[in-house]
């Protein structure tokens, strides 16, 4: 399959999250705080290679794709490179939300299985403090039925999409630099065609 196609399967798959995400936040009123980024900050983020393929192929098309994977062998910091911190303390942003990876799309908003089967809401501190009365609701009505994403579903239909990349996990940076090196590697001995013009 190629780079192309996977790509698109997984944006189809981050479409339909993205529906259900903003359906979920609608049913919990769990909302983000305007301009946190705290979770971005965590150094032991894990990411499979296959959810962060969008943003490298982006990079790839931009001519950007080179210069970021020099710049993640290089890197020594375990935060995500994606994500921007500004000068006001705890805050920041991703620099490239749009092509974000599936672990930025659900935590907060999906739920994992504990080991008796039951669904528990995977969500920071600051909105279990800061909305307890919604966290405890959404909580409650989500042992009733109340539809969320869930995280293990998802990353299974990542790996439907591409088994080897989805089935790694790996520290945030690694998983960007090895999204990098797949499209890189997939290009390197073969003309790229876009929109019908051949572009080396």
């Amino acid at each position: 399959m190629s780079i192309e196609r996977k790509v698109q399967l997984v944006e189809s798959l981050f479409s339909k999250l993205e529906q259900e995400t903003a359906q979920f936040e609608q049913s919990s009123v769990l909302t983000c705080v305007s301009g946190c980024g705290k979770c971005c900050t965590q150094p032991n983020i894990e990411a499979s290679p296959i959810e962060f393929l969008p943003w490298a192929f982006h990079l790839f098309l931009n001519g950007e794709a080179e210069k970021t994977f020099i710049q993640l062998k290089k890197n020594q910091n375990s935060t995500c490179i994606i994500y921007k911190p500004l000068a006001i303390i705890n805050q920041g942003r991703c620099s490239n939300y749009k092509y974000r990876g599936l672990i930025c799309r659900l935590f907060g908003f999906a739920a994992n299985t504990d080991k008796y089967g039951n669904l528990r809401l995977a969500t920071c501190k600051i909105i279990k403090e800061g909305q307890a009365d919604n966290y405890s609701s959404t909580s409650e009505a989500i042992t009733k039925g109340l539809y969320v994403p869930v995280f293990t579903e998802y990353y299974m239909q990542l790996n439907q999409i591409d088994f080897n990349l989805g089935n790694i996990i790996l520290p945030i940076n690694k998983a960007l630099k090895m999204a990098l090196e797949e499209v890189l590697q997939f290009y390197a001995y073969r003309p790229f065609l876009h929109l019908g013009k051949k572009c080396g």
